[in-house]
């Protein structure tokens, strides 16, 4: 959706909603942490990246008065930005929001309560793939 610094935005079921957005976006954030996994600098080194996941009611809209461009706000844009800032380097971190969509569906593994700027101590997941076809 837009790029900040070194930083890309992605939104899913925005601004038409749909039921399957939280699946739709674990999946997308799987394959570009598969992606970037492979890539490397010219020195061959691992490019580092962090991944922040959040599932919520958001605003957005147009704004721009020469070039304009559509952008998203509210307190779930700041929490999933707070799941990249504080994210382990190479991870997919998600919050409560989304972990509770998600059903059984995808493999989480529970990183326990961190803080997080203006929202306190948060519970938080890694992402770690797909669920088992047939497991809980």
């Amino acid at each position: 959706m837009k790029t900040t610094g070194d930083g890309y935005m992605v939104v899913s079921g925005v601004p038409t909603p749909n039921p399957h957005h939280s699946e739709i976006i674990l999946d997308f954030a799987l394959a570009i942490q598969h992606e970037l996994g492979n890539l490397t600098d010219q020195d061959r080194r691992p490019i580092p990246f962090r991944i922040g996941v959040e599932s919520g009611p958001v605003v957005g809209g147009i704004v721009g008065t020469r070039k304009f461009f559509y952008d998203v706000w509210g307190d779930t844009v700041n929490v999933a930005s707070r799941m990249e800032s504080t994210c382990i380097p190479g991870k997919i971190q998600i919050g409560p929001g989304i972990a509770a969509s998600i059903n059984d569906k995808f493999t989480l593994i529970e990183r326990g309560a961190i803080e997080v700027r203006g929202k306190g101590s948060m519970r938080t997941w890694f992402l770690a793939g797909r669920a088992k076809s047939g497991s809980a």
